[in-house]
Formats: C-alpha cells, structure tokens, sequence
C-alpha cells in the first residue's frame, strides 16, 4: 500500500472512529484502537516511518496533557490518603504483573518489566471523564480518586523512565535539561504568552509542541524516555492551564483531532488477532492479575480512607487506558516485547478501561451532589399565589 492510500485509510478510520465514539458514548481512545485492529488485521494497514513519529509524539503530547489536568492544591489537600492509595495501586499489579509473567509465562525479564509498567496504570483519561459525567469532580470523593491517580501515573512514569534508562554522556545533559525547562517553564511562559498570544497563528501551541520535541530529541541524545520528564512539565504548567482554560482547549483539540489518533490507530493496527485467538488463556489471566493486584492493594486503604465508596475507588483506581497503552507501545518499539505479548497487553489494557468502569457506575456509584428536594401533593382547591 502507498503512502498516500495509507493515509487516506488512516484517515477514513479516524473520523469512523470519531462517529462511533459519539454514537456509542464510548471512549474515542478505545473506538480508535479497535479501528486500528480492524484495519491492520482485515485492510492490510501498516506502519511507516511518518506514522511511527507521529504516534510517538502523540504519546508525549498525551503525557503532557495528563499532566496538565493534575490540580497540585488538590493533591496537597489529599497528600496522605492520596499517597497511600495511590502508591499501592501501582506497586501491587506491578510487582504481581512482573512476577506472573516472567515465572508463569515464560516471558524475558524486560518483557515482564515492560508488562509490570502496562497493568500497573490507572487511566487518568477514564476516571476524569466519568467524574466529570457525574457530578463528582468537586467531592471529597472525586478529589481523592484524581490525586491518588496522578500518584499512580507518577510511578508509572518513574518506572519506564529509570528501569530502560541505557544512560551515555548526554544523559546528564537530559536530566539538567528537563530540570531546566520543569523549573522556568512556569516562570517565563506565562510572560511569553502574554505578548505573544491570543493571536490566530497560535504561538502559544506552537512553542509548546517546540518544547515536547525538544524533550524528545534530548532524551534519544541520552538514551532515554521522555514520559517522565514531561508528565512532570505538564503538572508544572497546570495551574496555568486551569487558568487559561481556553489556551488547553486548543491544544486538546489539534492533539485529539491530528496527533493522538495515529498513537491509538497504530497501536490497534499492532495487535494481531490470531495471535489473540491463540492465546485466550493468558489474555483472562492477565486481566485477572491486573484486577486481583488492584483489589488486594487498594481496597484495604480505601476502606480506611473512604468507607462508604471503598469498593468504588478500587474499581476505579483498576482503570487503565492511556499509559497502559504508551508502555506497550515503547516496548514494542525498544524490541522488549514482540507482537503476540504486544497484542496481550493493549487488550488487557482496554478490558481494563471498560469492565471496572461499568461494574463501578452500574453497581457502586455514590451520589451525586445536590439538595434533595421532598415535593407535597397540592389539593386541586388549594388557592394559587396572588389570589
């Protein structure tokens, strides 16, 4: 296939999956990797040089974004339970992922590291949108689930940045760099945007995805990842986002229409279905590691710092959608993981996304806020106001 027919199938799947989305109320990430399945699988899709960058950029512009939606007083005000929660919900699946693979499937050490990073997620993307559908982002409840997540995420970050770090000369140059940009990133881009924004050309963007490429560049130089780093980047700049809500929309919708589709499509277009077939087994029990070390590590603290929606932050801490899916992704692309175990863990990933999440809004989901308003009937001859 061209590169042109390429592009226009990609496309065509692109807005498909947009109308389904919509259609289906379902996550568009997850429409996007079944439309990537669909025409790897049955369409003949393939990768190229221009997708892969494309793909690999969209998963750091991702990580910014999820940074970015952190709110740092919130975390301040949940540090404690948020610690707690949120540190167990990575360390458990994480360790119980690596272990299971490597002792029970046979998988190499890196491949079970690279599995330990992909389970040991909890969707940021999923828990916002289902706070925010319900009413629950202001709660106490709503609060301590988003800070415990970004606690989450961080370990995760930590996990694939330092565990695969190969270090040279220039990984010094990295680590200063990256400092550099997280420490005056919120002191001078503010000032920069002032003068310079609000304009239709869009510098503000512009400067921004300079900076993501940039940390891209200097962690290739230093044989690096750049998630961490930029997830760090984005916490950095969230409380100037929160205040300039427009200049986020903006970049949420270049990146969710132009940039984040070939990061989902490829990573469907990479599962292989026959593969799937053959390995059913392993695929319900990684599911059931995922969800059993979750349960086993979340459950108890929350029953200690939230007992009335223990078993609904569980659920929902059991989520995994985004960073499940850049860890496979880098696996893949680094040679730590082939196709089939590929394959495995992008659809753990998604069973993950989607079965905690309706178990935790059809069984288990609190109230919403509000007054409760308590109506009387009203006698058909009682006098109306103003007779």
């Amino acid at each position: 296939m061209n590169e042109p027919a390429l592009a226009l199938g990609m496309a065509a799947l692109i807005f498909a999956a947009s109308v389904v989305s919509i259609r289906a109320a379902v996550s568009v990430a997850i429409v996007e990797i079944a439309a990537g399945v669909i025409g790897g699988n049955f369409l003949g899709l393939h990768t190229t040089g221009w997708v892969d960058f494309l793909a690999g950029f969209a998963g750091i512009l991702l990580t910014f974004l999820a940074g970015a939606e952190v709110d740092p007083d919130l975390f301040r005000e949940k540090f404690k339970e948020s610690m707690w929660i949120g540190s167990l919900s990575f360390l458990a699946p994480f360790a119980l992922a690596v272990l299971f693979c490597y002792y029970v499937g046979g998988w190499s050490w890196n491949a079970s590291l690279i599995a330990g990073c992909a389970l040991s997620t909890t969707s940021l993307a999923v828990i916002y949108a289902v706070l925010v559908e319900t009413g629950l982002t202001d709660t106490p409840i709503g609060k301590l689930i988003m800070a415990a997540c970004f606690v989450t995420d961080m370990g995760t970050a930590l996990a694939l940045s330092l565990i695969f770090a190969e270090g040279n000369v220039y990984t010094i140059v990295f680590v200063l760099a990256s400092a550099a940009l997280i420490w005056l990133g919120p002191r001078f881009i503010p000032s920069l945007f002032k003068r310079f924004g609000n304009r239709v050309i869009e510098p503000e963007v512009k400067f921004l995805f300079l900076l993501l490429f940039f940390f891209m560049y200097i962690a290739k130089l230093g044989k690096s990842h750049a998630v961490l780093p930029v997830f760090v980047f984005g916490l950095a700049l969230s409380r100037y986002f929160r205040g300039n809500r427009d200049l986020q929309r903006k970049i949420r919708v270049i990146g969710f229409a132009m940039v984040t589709p070939f990061f989902f499509i490829k990573g469907g277009m990479n599962v292989n279905l026959h593969d799937l077939a053959a390995n059913m087994g392993l695929l319900g029990a990684l599911f059931a590691v995922k969800m059993v070390a979750k349960i086993v590590g979340v459950y108890p603290v929350a029953r200690k710092y939230a007992p009335e929606d223990a078993s609904y932050t569980t659920l929902l801490m059991s989520t995994g959608l985004t960073f499940g899916t850049i860890s496979s992704m880098y696996g893949l692309s680094a040679g730590y993981i082939n196709q089939t175990q590929f394959s495995l863990l992008v659809t753990t990933v998604i069973l993950t996304a989607v079965v905690p999440t309706f178990i935790a809004q059809r069984w288990f989901e609190p109230e919403p806020p509000g007054e409760t308003y308590i109506f009387e009937a009203i006698p058909e001859n009682a006098p109306k106001e103003g007779k």
